[in-house]
């Protein structure tokens, strides 16, 4: 299936973004927890979990800003530019010295920069073909493949720098990696993006006479509420799914057996099987649900989003499998205790990935196909909002851990996702009613 070339360009540029970000994330609750004579800056659990939680939310969050400013005021392709170079001097802040001010510079940094690039480069992606364009589920696809690509690389090199070199070394690379792709975006956007993302979306509406249907149609209303309704159940996976950052990335590195071969594997290294797994299985998946089109058998996109939280439930009870394989909750044991194998951790991100995408990249092809042109950014920003409550969720759930335990939250996290999962698959006539044949 041939696709504009703009595609390929957007694909590296994201990737090289999110190198930097999933680099960077690999690394921070561990530099967080660690000594501060280890190269870290000696926080508790607990708080390393909340920081992680606000940060990474606030990361979702502010694309809706910077949706409205792109759409509003100067366009997608001006915001890229910005949001890259604020990102890259947050990434130098937090290499730049080892103490609270230059890690919170250097997240605030980070966290306006994201919102200036992330949901402007993804409705680059749906404008690059005209409305009804049946290419455009397969080429949110091969950009998702562009994300995965960069956070597969990315914890193995930053995370291999941090360990032998410091967690300094590591924010550099992140760094690097953003500056390549805004050298590359800044050579090639004129060659490849024509007029794409250059003017405001209620410019170019104006333009096309479009901006005086200010009143939202029936059928936009409800293709909203649609939005709405579905981003609500991607709250509660991307709250079970972000738990890899946080809590999930501390029981790898303290309960884990994480011996292979004779070689002790980082911990940041397991961030890199989830991008992993979506690089080989997002091909496999994307041929299964066209041959299921071909066939008659379409799967919808509540249905798909449906079976990703029950993944994602099935996922945690792997992990409650490894709670209990060390011998019960991991709080009333000593750090010496049986270690759990890293098998429960690497089949978890499997079950993870399957679900994410069956709920992720769908996301973004929902959020083309039913928001209004006109604020298309701004609910793009919408659907990336709902990561920045998960995370904060995530955060939150994780700081608990070392007061309850891994168990009373792996369990709950299990019976939550099958639960909703469940009531999503019974929620798919409504949603296809809401979305006017567009899910």
């Amino acid at each position: 299936m041939h696709h504009p070339r703009g595609l390929y360009l957007l694909f590296t540029v994201e990737m090289w973004e999110r190198f930097s970000y999933y680099g960077m994330r690999a690394l921070l609750v561990l530099y967080l927890t660690a000594e501060f004579l280890n190269g870290g800056l000696g926080f508790s659990d607990q708080s390393a979990s909340l920081l992680y939680g606000i940060f990474t939310g606030l990361v979702y969050f502010t694309p809706l800003i910077g949706g409205y400013i792109a759409d509003t005021y100067i366009g997608q392709r001006k915001a890229i530019v910005i949001g890259s170079v604020l990102m890259i001097l947050g990434h130098l802040s937090l290499a730049s010295m080892q103490n609270s001010a230059a890690l919170y510079t250097g997240l605030t940094l980070l966290i306006l920069g994201n919102g200036m690039f992330k949901p402007n480069i993804s409705v680059m992606v749906g404008d690059l073909y005209p409305d009804g364009d049946s290419r455009i589920d397969s080429a949110f696809t091969i950009f998702y493949m562009g994300i995965n690509l960069g956070s597969f690389f990315a914890p193995l090199l930053t995370g291999w720098l941090a360990v032998h070199y410091g967690y300094r070394y590591g924010f550099l690379a992140a760094a690097s990696g953003l500056m390549l792709g805004l050298v590359n975006y800044l050579l090639l956007q004129k060659k490849y993006l024509g007029e794409v993302g250059l003017r405001p979306g209620k410019q170019v509406l104006k333009d096309e006479n479009a901006l005086e249907q200010t009143a939202l149609t029936k059928a936009e209303k409800q293709r909203i509420w649609a939005i709405v309704i579905l981003t609500a159940f991607a709250i509660a996976f991307f709250a079970g799914y972000e738990q890899a950052g946080c809590s999930m990335t501390i029981f790898t590195e303290r309960y884990t057996d994480r011996t292979c071969l004779g070689y002790d594997v980082p911990t940041a290294w397991f961030q890199s099987i989830n991008p992993l797994f979506i690089l080989a299985l997002a091909p496999l998946m994307t041929i299964m649900w066209g041959r299921l089109d071909s066939k008659g058998k379409t799967v919808t996109i509540p249905q798909k989003m449906g079976m990703g939280l029950i993944l994602l439930g099935l996922g945690f009870v792997l992990m409650n499998i490894a709670v209990y394989q060390r011998g019960g909750d991991v709080d009333t044991l000593p750090d010496t205790a049986y270690k759990a194998s890293m098998w429960f951790i690497v089949f978890t991100y499997l079950l993870h990935t399957i679900g994410e995408l069956c709920l992720s990249p769908i996301g973004l092809s929902m959020v083309s196909r039913l928001a209004p042109v006109k604020f298309a950014s701004l609910f793009m920003g919408v659907w990336l909002a709902s990561s920045a409550i998960a995370n904060f969720l995530a955060g939150y759930l994780s700081s608990f851990v070392q007061n309850s335990g891994f168990l009373e939250i792996y369990y709950a996290l299990a019976v939550t996702g099958i639960v909703l999962g469940l009531f999503l698959l019974c929620l798919n006539r409504t949603l296809l009613r809401l979305g006017n044949g567009k899910l």
